[in-house]
């Protein structure tokens, strides 16, 4: 918070000293003749300057103006800026009459005259001012939203990361793929075949979290890979069996349940009994 507060005072006095810089040059190489209070009314527009501005950005931060969309962003920075002009405007003509900084000649004009008089250039400082202000503000906002989209794709392919974890116990990926090793010399038609059921576990795992429902069909093929892959450890001790009424199988119920079921029969039946049994 305080870097962002710094670097805008830094370009509020940077900006604000540059007006003064030009304006002198100007007057010292320009003149047609002199202004005895010149740079005393210089100084004193640009801290009612200052002063505008650093108001209309409060109120461009309360009114949440920055959040809006761009056309929208854009029909409120005019409107912004006209405000402010006549206040700039206002504010410097009270205060150089106040200080009797007007010339002579400026003085046969009532106040209201003035002020409109002074708005207009006061509106070409504003919206420069607020040009810079609102281009900044979208260009970081820019690469705020570059980032939290990448920010995002990172997550999601941390969620499909733990989805895994979540539907499939680590171990028995480790497991499954060490058995598959160790079948590549042993039987290599059969360790082709292994590594097509656990990639296309894997896959249906990852796919679990974007639907809702699944046909009990597609459960059936994703039990059906992992028991083929738990039988390769098993051997003997497991035996399957399918009793399926053809006509559930169109069915929805929720993505990888039926899985956890039959992952949770193998861990705490089969694996604990030595004569193994039935699924």
């Amino acid at each position: 918070m305080n870097k962002t507060i710094s670097k805008y005072w830094l370009c509020q006095i940077g900006g604000w000293s540059t007006y003064i810089i030009v304006y002198t040059f100007f007057y010292l190489n320009l003149r047609t003749k002199e202004q005895p209070d010149f740079f005393k009314v210089l100084f004193l527009d640009a801290i009612v300057g200052l002063v505008i501005t650093h108001l209309m950005r409060v109120v461009i931060k309360k009114a949440g103006i920055l959040k809006l969309r761009l056309d929208n962003q854009i029909t409120f920075m005019f409107l912004t800026t006209v405000v402010a002009s006549f206040m700039f405007a206002f504010a410097s003509i009270y205060l150089e009459d106040a200080l009797n900084f007007t010339t002579e000649s400026y003085r046969q004009y009532g106040l209201l005259n003035k002020t409109l008089r002074a708005s207009f250039g006061s509106f070409l400082f504003l919206i420069i001012w607020n040009l810079i202000y609102f281009t900044y503000h979208f260009v970081v906002k820019s690469q705020q939203d570059q980032l939290d989209k990448v920010k995002l794709q990172s997550l999601v392919k941390e969620l499909e990361l733990k989805t895994i974890k979540a539907h499939i116990n680590p171990h028995f990926i480790f497991n499954a793929l060490n058995r598959i090793r160790a079948l590549v010399d042993e039987n290599p038609q059969r360790a082709r075949q292994a590594i097509t059921e656990l990639s296309n576990l894997l896959r249906s795992s990852m796919q679990a979290e974007k639907v809702e429902t699944t046909p009990l069909s597609k459960e059936l093929n994703i039990v059906r890979d992992y028991l083929a892959l738990e039988h390769i450890r098993f051997e003997d001790r497991l035996n399957i069996e399918y009793d399926i009424d053809e006509d559930t199988l169109g069915q929805q119920i929720p993505p990888m349940m039926l899985q956890t079921l039959v992952e949770n029969a193998i861990k705490h039946g089969i694996s604990k009994k030595m004569e193994g049994g039935f699924i």
